[in-house]
């Protein structure tokens, strides 16, 4: 099961039977609309608050991927889930809706692999047949909440990100037809001193890194075992700090074999005034992942992929007392299936 120091390796190979992409209107403006099962044309969804527009956003992507796994909501037996605001609030109202036993999980932008790894872990260990990963993000809570309303209309520098409105979630199984997830490596912090909540990009890479060094390591995979490694929200600022990172390691990944999913999501020249560097939030990996990349494994166009999440693990708290940013990445193996 344990392989390595940090990796968790499935004999039983999980399958991922169904998945689900719902996003709001900047993110249906992208390159990907196509591979959504939902864009909302609004940002507030017509709730109330943009807190209950992201809790409709992951309680309609559990919805969707309970359909597309072609299974009853009565057959799942856990839900593994979590968001960026405090408490998490929006994974547990969600969780209050389903009626599903609970594991509350927070990994900052990380959630998203956290969260499936977990899911594989229970199904692979055979203490569940059926496990909901599920995340979700919005750009008007997140803003509101690390850094400044939206309303506020404050300037950000070139480095800052755009927060992905939008849930993920995916249904694991110990059977059925669908991508299989074969290991998943477990990240470290990492904290290289960064205290700019406006560049969490540089201060992710070096974690995102690391966890793709000790899934090597555990593995003893070489970056040419996967058509794609592709990082969760490092954005043009950290996944190039992350690109130089891994060459100066003697881990040569080519230009078309490493991406990241804060740059798929946007098209980066129409859009870049809106999202700066890229996006980012719980979102920004779960349904790049669950839409756009699941796709392409389904379709036979990759064999196997690494989705390396990454996390800041900062609060506003510890931003006001001056505290430096501390990082996660976690990272989950998928191929295709039967």
């Amino acid at each position: 099961m344990l392989r390595g120091k940090q990796t968790w390796w499935f004999e039983n190979r999980p399958v991922i039977i169904g998945s689900a992409a719902i996003v709001g209107p900047d993110e249906g403006d992208g390159p990907l609309a196509s591979c959504f099962d939902l864009v909302h044309p609004e940002l507030d969804m017509q709730q109330k608050s943009w807190e209950k527009a992201e809790r409709l956003l992951m309680e309609q992507a559990a919805d969707f991927a309970i359909r597309n796994a072609g299974i009853r909501k009565e057959q799942l037996q856990f839900y593994v889930g979590g968001d960026l605001l405090n408490q998490i609030i929006s994974s547990s109202f969600a969780a209050r809706d389903l009626g599903l036993p609970y594991l509350g999980v927070f990994g900052a932008c990380s959630t998203s692999m956290e969260s499936l790894a977990l899911a594989a872990l229970l199904v692979n260990s055979r203490s569940a047949t059926h496990v909901l990963a599920g995340v979700c993000s919005h750009n008007c809570t997140a803003e509101k909440q690390f850094r400044y309303p939206t309303e506020y209309g404050s300037q950000k520098p070139p480095t800052a990100q755009y927060t992905v409105t939008g849930g993920g979630a995916a249904i694991v199984a110990e059977a059925g037809a669908g991508p299989v997830i074969s290991c998943a490596t477990i990240g470290k912090i990492v904290d290289l001193g960064i205290t700019d909540p406006f560049n969490m990009g540089a201060a992710m890479a070096p974690a995102a890194v690391d966890t793709i060094q000790a899934h090597l390591e555990d593995t003893g995979r070489t970056p040419k075992d996967y058509d794609l490694i592709v990082t969760g929200d490092l954005a043009s600022i950290g996944h190039q700090i992350a690109k130089d990172l891994l060459e100066r390691s003697g881990v040569p990944i080519g230009e078309t074999q490493f991406g990241d999913c804060g740059l798929m999501i946007y098209d980066m020249e129409k859009q870049k005034q809106l999202v700066q560097a890229g996006g980012s939030g719980c979102a920004c990996s779960a349904v790049v992942t669950y839409g756009h990349l699941l796709d392409r494994i389904r379709k036979g166009e990759l064999k196997r992929m690494l989705v390396v999440a990454t996390g800041a693990l900062l609060s506003p708290l510890s931003y006001q007392q001056g505290e430096s940013i501390p990082c996660i990445a976690h990272a989950v193996s998928i191929e295709g299936g039967q």
